[in-house]
């Protein structure tokens, strides 16, 4: 009797902390997102001066240099294998990022993020085929239609960079898996983000000389800062406390942010049914993640697909998206 109460006793407590780590691990999340989308939105300000692709230069140029002196992968002694998955991973990270800020140029921000969730989306679909997947893949496309609803106009081009960007979402989601069976800890993601601002060089370099202005580099610094260092740190400290489906749940949130993040910077507004199209593909998002539970490819598939700094598995992150 006195054994069994002592064992008692030593694994009860253990509980409370577990329930408030998963909290904590919950709010550094929804943190991460935050800090992703007002990056965006802070990235957007400098549209006008530097263009989409100046500033994807600016923020993976500056994400490389801090991933590389941080990380410092080794360069020597890697396989055919291994450079092909960075020059696919980088190839398919410059084209998402440049093709997502071209997006946000022509739409609100929110809205360019609800499209770009389709990708992830539509990846769980197809790796999944199962019918009630299909139904809320159908139930997103009902709320990306209303979002060209309602009575504000909605420039087809930026819905088109859009999409792509999920297309690029979708892939970048594949090749992390692959960066992950190549490559320890994050070293993938750091030579990636190189090759990625290599390609994205000759598209942003086009800004010429303003592209050193004071004013420039310190937001392109904050940029770098929110939508890649920050919730990279933040997603790595947070998977190791919240459970992976309801870490891809709360990243489905992240059309919410980019709203209020478009709202509060840059003076963006929505119509209601809009934010309703919203509302509903954010849903269908999470219920696709829910659903895909339990099968480990259409489930690991929807659950990295929030991330903002990509990483590899074993690190965890989008990472995120981060870099996306």
């Amino acid at each position: 009797m006195v054994h069994s109460r002592v064992v008692t006793v030593a694994v009860e407590p253990a509980r409370v902390p577990s329930k408030m780590a998963d909290g904590r691990g919950a709010v550094l999340v929804l943190a991460s997102i935050t800090s992703v989308q007002f990056g965006a939105a802070f990235a957007r300000r400098l549209f006008d001066t530097v263009g989409p692709a100046g500033v994807v230069l600016l923020r993976q140029g500056i994400a490389a240099i801090v991933l590389m002196a941080v990380v410092r992968p080794r360069l020597r002694g890697r396989g055919r294998a291994e450079w092909l998955v960075v020059l696919a991973f980088g190839t398919v990270l410059a084209g998402m990022n440049l093709t997502f800020y071209e997006a946000v140029a022509r739409l609100p921000l929110g809205m360019a993020v609800t499209i770009e969730l389709l990708g992830p989306i539509g990846l769980a679909v197809a790796l999944s085929r199962r019918p009630i997947e299909l139904v809320w893949c159908l139930v997103a496309l009902v709320g990306m239609l209303l979002l060209g609803e309602g009575g504000a106009t909605v420039e087809l081009v930026g819905v088109a960079f859009a999409l792509a960007a999920a297309a690029g979402w979708a892939g970048y989601i594949l090749l992390l898996g692959a960066a992950g069976r190549h490559f320890t800890g994050v070293d993938g993601v750091a030579l990636a983000m190189v090759v990625a601002s290599l390609l994205s060089s000759p598209f942003g370099l086009q800004a010429g000389s303003s592209l050193v202005e004071p004013r420039v580099l310190l937001i392109g610094v904050v940029v770098a800062m929110l939508s890649a260092i920050v919730p990279f740190s933040l997603e790595v400290t947070a998977r190791r406390s919240v459970p992976p489906g309801v870490f891809g749940v709360l990243m489905s949130l992240s059309p919410a942010a980019a709203a209020l993040s478009g709202f509060l910077v840059l003076g963006q507004h929505l119509t209601l049914q809009q934010l309703f199209g919203m509302a509903t593909v954010a849903v269908a998002s999470a219920a696709t993640l829910l659903s895909a539970r339990g099968r480990p490819a259409a489930s690991s598939a929807v659950e990295d697909h929030g991330s903002s700094v990509a990483t590899s598995p074993t690190a965890t992150v989008p990472g995120s998206s981060t870099v996306a």
